[in-house]
């Protein structure tokens, strides 16, 4: 946003004042502004996201979601004080930057004997903001069926801006080489190890896919960059936000009685919400809990940190596919950071969608 001094104007209203500190980090200015505070910053080409962190000892930096652009009617006096920086960022519309680190994938809150807590560690990637809508779904699949493309399942959606349901796990790999390949970019399935035949057709569980996670294009996430991603940050949460969830946090169905963490108020959702409905969590991302299921690339298995705590990409094989994040119609049990759910790669379901990421 240009003003008559050429600079971009976020209005930050800080609890405990601004750290003197700000003022130094390159290209960062700081000037009160009457009981609030204003961070500015050179107008440039190159994209930047303010990012802060309440301890400069952390390395945990994230999204500063408590700023408002100047012209803004909103401001928050919810923000505590902190620590801000600018990160130049090349990251692609639409999607979002997930830092590289260490992170405790599991947890033992609510007794998922299936997600015993393993510190992995998992390098930088993008992932889509939002889950891939039917409009965009239907979009690509255009251009698949007419670049010698085959689906099983054509997908479905309450709208051009709702979650694609009713997509098995094949449809979502094929799909994500179509759209690779539709914006120019490099496809990461193939049939043969390889890397020589792009994976374009069949859906069968006998049919065996390579990944190469070396080139540009889009993906499923990995089982461990899914959570990382979903915890948005955050350590030990049942949930992206926090240990409780409400209805206007996430499309989920409320049951209060069922479990104490659930604020509900009870409700019976008949379907998914528009993408976007909700909140971002501290990565920036929508409907991390709630709404669709989603796909990961990984076979669903015990232990965690296969084959290696080291970018893990799940176990060499088995029998279902995992998915993440509960749907509209789970509880909120389901929509746990931590609940995992395996999937028959060939089956598609009302509820089960997916979202890409792209490593770098």
């Amino acid at each position: 946003m240009r003003t008559k001094f050429h600079h971009c104007f976020i209005v930050l209203a800080l609890l405990a004042g601004v750290h003197s500190a700000l003022a130094q980090v390159t290209n960062l200015g700081i000037a009160p502004a009457g009981g609030q505070s204003v961070l500015y910053w050179p107008n440039s080409p190159t994209n930047y996201v303010l990012q802060t962190v309440t301890n400069l000892s952390s390395t945990n930096w994230l999204t500063a979601r408590t700023a408002f652009a100047v012209n803004a009617a909103e401001v928050t006096n919810a923000a505590p004080s902190g620590f801000f920086r600018l990160l130049p960022t090349t990251t692609p519309a639409g999607m979002a930057l997930i830092p590289a680190g260490w992170f405790t994938m599991g947890d033992t809150l609510d007794g998922d004997e299936g997600a015993i807590p393993t510190n992995v560690y998992v390098s930088a990637f993008v992932m889509d903001v939002n889950l891939v809508t039917y409009g965009l779904w239907t979009n690509v699949y255009a251009y698949a069926a007419s670049h010698g493309y085959n689906f099983v399942n054509a997908g479905a959606g309450a709208g051009t801006n709702y979650p694609v349901e009713t997509v098995d796990w094949f449809d979502c790999v094929k799909w994500s080489n179509a759209r690779s390949q539709q914006t120019g970019l490099t496809p990461c399935y193939y049939t043969d190890a390889g890397f020589t035949q792009v994976f374009t057709n069949g859906d069968s569980g006998q049919q065996t896919v390579y990944q190469n996670l070396t080139v540009n294009g889009y993906r499923l996430p990995t089982e461990a960059e899914w959570e990382k991603a979903a915890r948005g940050g955050g350590i030990g949460l049942r949930f992206p936000w926090g240990n409780l969830i409400h209805t206007n946090q996430a499309q989920y169905t409320a049951c209060t009685s069922c479990y104490s963490y659930d604020l509900g108020p009870n409700n019976s959702p008949s379907g998914p919400s528009p993408v976007g409905s909700f909140d971002v969590n501290g990565y920036g991302l929508y409907d991390m809990a709630g709404n669709v299921l989603e796909w990961c690339w990984d076979w669903y298995g015990t232990l965690y940190g296969q084959p290696t705590i080291t970018n893990p990409t799940g176990p060499a094989a088995g029998s279902y596919r995992v998915l993440r994040g509960g749907f509209w119609f789970d509880l909120a049990y389901y929509a746990q950071c931590a609940c995992r759910f395996g999937g028959i790669p060939s089956y598609a379901s009302n509820g089960g969608g997916f979202r890409c990421v792209r490593g770098l």
